[in-house]
């Protein structure tokens, strides 16, 4: 049989494809899939389980000039193939090539920019009612997962598009039970929850007593049950928001999806589409451990993820939790808390050992800083695993609810700087910058992994809100001391002494200073505090140098190295400084060290920017 896919450049070439040949499409379009994110890594198990519903999408609605937005976006592969990309699958999510996640700029296809989770409703709300202003006949689709569906802003955008009766909303739930980490809260459980209330379980004895009389009738009152608990109560909940809920129905059935999805666009006002559909559908690894290849790097398929020969350095995101589990046993106080990100915070064993102190929150970022607010009052330790990017989400909670109460929460941010393929969305670029400026806090930048838990340590004894951050990945494999003993609170070091110059290192930017230092003859600092900056240690560089640079893998706008800026003003010091960091535009997807060497950051950009401005050593 010849191939149908690489006839399909756009959904229009779809469009002109019998219904027969869809279930062919869909079977090309997964193996595509599997095949390029098998030699480039990405986002596999969420792909795997959209691929009939992007086809019966682009197939029913007259895209681009119909909207769909993706939530998230780790699950639009797909829709990439379908959308003139599939030629450049093979530069998924690397330097120069095509994003892993929806970009405006990539393809007009990709209707809104996304990669946090639970903002589609929201933006295909806010373009339905941009046609329906500017008297266009259109449709907007929101595609959002059960996961994504556990946010405060999902609702919030709910309730607001259920008194839009004029545009033409569909908002479809891809329920497959399964988010990155195991839905908590979601809305199963709610489900559970209305099917076990008082009035439900009446209705249901009543209907017993009666029926009882009449064996027949009560078998088949006892079976009508069964399927009235998935048609009745999930439509009671999201009617009561205004939209006219359609479903479940079978998310990877090509002869579901489309009839239903014609009959939908005929409709007025708001719908909501519920499918359900597998994860990993398709490749049966993937199906069996969705979790494990929910962004698996390169592998094999006929072989699936294997574990490499020799063991790997430690990461940053081991080491936290392995610290976690070990302060956890040392203090009774001590809870852990992650808005649904328990393997990627690495609080796996954390949840092993001590169940009754692990909090999963679900997608609920501003939710669980004021949780952990909750929790200080009463005299706990909290302890927020907590991506960078993903505290931004946050940042009035963590003013109002734990900054101005001077609350003792730790917040662990992980992915702190570049993340490499993720791209400019998940980044932690901005948090030095966005925390220093809030009365209370402290913020820790470790060096290495034995830095990273003492200085955890660190922030953990102290009676007011403290931030460690440390990246994605392994650094320079330092191995940590066993014991929890802390460094010094607000205090650096000189790792290198030199003369003329003097680097100011802040984080694993340590060691190219290091190495760039040593070709320069210059002073390294490594000062591990943002906040509060060891300002002696400052008085005492600046009074034996006539240069001082600040490295930092974070935004240089009022990053660390304003920070320095600021203390020598205060301090009366006037010296030339060179700040370093990333620069004032957003750093795409691409090779960890490629990004940081395009930004000038590795140990030969460092010493060139030195020479560029101080001139070479000497």
């Amino acid at each position: 049989m010849a191939p149908l896919h690489p006839e399909i450049n756009d959904p229009a070439d779809l469009r002109q494809l019998d219904r027969e040949q869809l279930k062919q499409v869909a079977d090309e379009v997964r193996a595509c899939v599997l095949d390029n994110v098998s030699r480039t890594g990405g986002h596999l198990s969420s792909n795997l389980g959209t691929v009939e519903l992007t086809v019966a999408l682009h197939y029913v609605f007259n895209t681009p000039e119909d909207r769909i937005v993706w939530d998230v976006g780790h699950q639009t592969y797909p829709h990439k193939i379908l959308t003139g990309r599939r030629e450049r699958m093979p530069t998924l999510r690397q330097l120069g090539g095509i994003s892993g996640f929806p970009q405006r700029a990539e393809s007009v296809y990709d209707t809104f920019g996304t990669a946090h989770s639970s903002t589609s409703i929201s933006a295909a709300l806010g373009m339905a009612m941009a046609a329906h202003q500017k008297g266009e006949d259109r449709h907007a689709i929101a595609v959002i997962g059960d996961g994504a569906m556990t946010a405060g802003m999902a609702f919030e955008a709910m309730n607001n598009a259920g008194v839009s009766d004029d545009c033409k909303l569909l908002v479809i739930l891809n329920d497959n039970d399964m988010s990155i980490s195991p839905p908590v809260g979601a809305l199963n459980r709610y489900l559970a929850q209305l099917m076990s209330g008082q009035f439900y379980a009446a209705a249901k004895n009543v209907g017993k007593s009666v029926l009882k009389a009449a064996p027949p009738l009560f078998e088949l009152a006892k079976r009508f049950e069964q399927q009235a608990k998935g048609m009745v109560v999930p439509a009671t909940l999201f009617e009561k928001f205004g939209f006219n809920y359609i479903g479940p129905i079978d998310g990877h059935d090509l002869d579901s999806l489309i009839p239903t999805l014609e009959n939908i666009k005929q409709l007025k006002g708001p719908q909501f589409l519920h499918v359900v559909t597998k994860k990993g559908q398709g490749y049966k690894l993937a199906e069996a451990d969705p979790v494990a290849y929910h962004g698996p790097g390169k592998f094999d398929p006929s072989v699936g993820l294997v574990k490499p020969a020799t063991a790997p350095k430690q990461t940053f995101t081991q080491v936290f939790g392995q610290w976690l589990c070990d302060m956890a046993a040392q203090d009774g106080r001590l809870v852990g808390i992650t808005p649904a990100m328990r393997e990627g915070s690495g609080m796996v064993e954390f949840q092993q050992r001590f169940p009754g102190r692990y909090y999963d929150v679900g997608i609920a970022e501003q939710h669980a800083v004021t949780f952990a607010a909750g929790l200080a009052c009463e005299g706990l330790k909290p302890v927020v695993a907590i991506y960078s990017t993903f505290l931004q989400r946050a940042y009035d909670q963590l003013i109002h609810d734990v900054a101005i109460q001077n609350l003792p929460v730790v917040f662990a941010l992980d992915r702190a700087g570049l993340v490499g393929a993720d791209g400019a969305t998940h980044a932690g670029a901005y948090d030095i910058a966005f925390l220093r400026c809030i009365p209370n806090m402290g913020i820790a930048c470790p060096a290495d992994e034995a830095e990273c838990r003492q200085l955890l340590s660190s922030a953990y004894a102290q009676s007011h809100p403290v931030a460690v951050r440390y990246p994605r990945g392994a650094g320079a494999g330092v191995t940590p001391p066993l014991a929890l003993d802390a460094l010094p609170f607000g205090k650096g070091e000189v790792r290198r002494q030199g003369q003329r110059i003097a680097i100011l290192a802040f984080g694993t930017l340590l060691y190219p200073a290091l190495e760039a230092g040593e070709a320069l003859g210059a002073t390294v600092a490594n000062m591990r505090w943002a906040k509060p900056l060891d300002s002696d240690l400052l008085r005492e560089i600046a009074a034996t140098h006539d240069a001082l640079v600040t490295v930092e893998e974070g935004a240089v706008m009022g990053g660390a190295g304003s920070a320095v800026a600021e203390a020598l003003q205060q301090m009366g010091i006037v010296k030339p400084l060179l700040q370093l960091g990333l620069p004032d535009r957003f750093i795409e997807h691409g090779d960890p060290a490629k990004l940081l060497a395009g930004a000038g950051l590795d140990a030969a950009g460092i010493r060139a920017s030195i020479e560029a401005r101080f001139g070479a050593a000497g």
